[in-house]
């Protein structure tokens, strides 16, 4: 499966602009931190851009990845990118454990990323200059992105053994990628200042 192949199968199945960027945005960082570690691109970039396509149909767990899994298989995924979208859900723990780089990496930036989007989206500069110490200060506010899970991103933190810090910073870096695909090009919000 090739990154076209995995953008045909996103466009298919996903209709909301929100949810096509949030996977654009976790696809940057599965990019970004294969390039770290040395794992292969292509793999770890279907894995982000296809972790929530079936979303939208299947909402509810455990249908959502589940469902999603089967249409993958059908359209022959291999069986490590079905089981680390598996894994990021987890009503699925009990058959796909997060023991991998690529599962480890998929949980701790899918919250991640999309609570870094909505930070960003508040700023005149979006993603430019974002901090940690900013992101972690709106992690504090309870109203704020209240449908992320802060603990989840945490636990993506402790599960990668990194600093939350650091977690955070790579990710604003991988979205900084992506800027204008999601939306979060500062020169956007500068022209209006």
């Amino acid at each position: 499966m090739n990154r076209q192949q995995a953008w045909d199968i996103l466009t298919e199945h996903v209709k909301s602009e929100s949810l096509g960027r949030h996977c654009i945005a976790v696809e940057s960082a599965m990019v970004h931190f294969a390039r770290l570690g040395g794992h292969d691109e292509q793999t770890w970039s279907v894995t982000g851009l296809l972790h929530d396509f079936d979303y939208e149909m299947f909402p509810e767990p455990p249908d959502h990845t589940r469902e999603g899994a089967k249409i993958l298989k059908e359209r022959g995924v291999s069986d490590e990118i079905i089981g680390a979208i598996l894994s990021h859900a987890d009503w699925n723990l009990d058959t796909h454990p997060r023991d991998t780089p690529l599962r480890k990496t998929l949980f701790a930036v899918d919250e991640l990323c999309g609570f870094i989007h909505a930070v960003a989206r508040l700023r005149p500069t979006k993603l430019d200059g974002l901090a940690a110490k900013s992101v972690k200060k709106k992690m504090k506010q309870a109203s704020f992105a209240a449908a992320v899970s802060r603990q989840d991103i945490i636990d993506g933190a402790a599960l990668l053994e990194m600093e939350l810090d650091v977690l955070i910073t790579h990710c604003v870096e991988a979205l900084s990628t992506v800027a204008d695909e999601l939306g979060l090009n500062s020169e956007e919000g500068s022209a209006s200042e």
